[in-house]
């Protein structure tokens, strides 16, 4: 590989291991431990995380260097503000765009996500990671016919880092075995249920298929408070800390 290919390389892999939490928040980034694990040059390796340090998935300091970006339920809302204060006019604008093949594109994504078992039914970190990937593709088919490429860039951004945010603060602890029968019956894991249901997609893709955009944009503000309320029902915050 010549070097602009192995700083590509680099980027990619630390950010997906960074966007799926094997690099965890607050983690420290050693150079030298990363460049044996990855098998990945001082050079490469330097300019992928400035990188991702430039989209605020990793920070760095004079006196700790680099360190995978941490995650709160403060800056949880902060993005779920802006996730609706971007999203929503994206997806107006889609429906007002939307011809036959985006139409499709859309159908098309809804049934790849139909197919994969939801993270409440098999808690495993492959799939997790399938279903976020084809639930982020099916919110990507959505709004793919929104004409705006500056609201699509800060989209993406907002999307990765809900992304961790979803998998450390709720997902991961509130499908970990340690909580028990109990916690499977309490609000919380109902709350978490419907977030990762089918059900609400369906009744968004329909909308949008109908160009019923009021409607589509009510569902979809439906959808992303849906997603908060698994936050407000328990103290996931505390048990990530507990299980991680």
């Amino acid at each position: 590989m010549d070097e602009i290919t192995k700083t590509e390389f680099a980027y990619r892999t630390l950010r997906q291991e960074i966007l799926e939490t094997r690099l965890k928040p607050g983690v420290p980034l050693k150079l030298g431990a990363m460049r044996e694990a990855y098998g990945i040059g001082w050079t490469p390796l330097r300019e992928a995380l400035s990188r991702l340090e430039a989209e605020h998935l990793v920070t760095s300091s004079a006196n700790k260097g680099y360190t995978v970006a941490p995650v709160s339920l403060e800056e949880l809302g902060d993005l779920t503000a802006a996730r609706r204060l971007v999203e929503l006019p994206m997806l107006a604008a889609s429906i007002a765009n939307g011809d036959e093949a985006w139409e499709t594109k859309l159908v098309a994504a809804h049934f790849r996500l139909s197919r994969c078992a939801p993270p409440t039914e098999r808690p495993e970190d492959l799939v997790i990671t399938d279903w976020e990937e084809r639930h982020e593709a099916f919110h990507m088919a959505l709004l793919s016919a929104c004409k705006s490429p500056w609201l699509m860039r800060f989209y993406i951004q907002i999307r990765d880092q809900l992304r961790r945010h979803h998998r450390v603060l709720a997902i991961a602890p509130g499908l970990s075995a340690t909580r028990g029968e109990k916690w499977r019956d309490s609000a919380a894991f109902h709350a978490l249920c419907s977030a990762l249901a089918l059900a609400p997609h369906t009744e968004l893709m329909n909308a949008a298929l109908n160009h019923d955009i009021d409607g589509a944009v009510e569902l979809l503000g439906a959808h992303i408070e849906l997603t908060r309320q698994v936050f407000v029902a328990a103290d996931f915050n505390g048990a990530s800390a507990r299980d991680g």
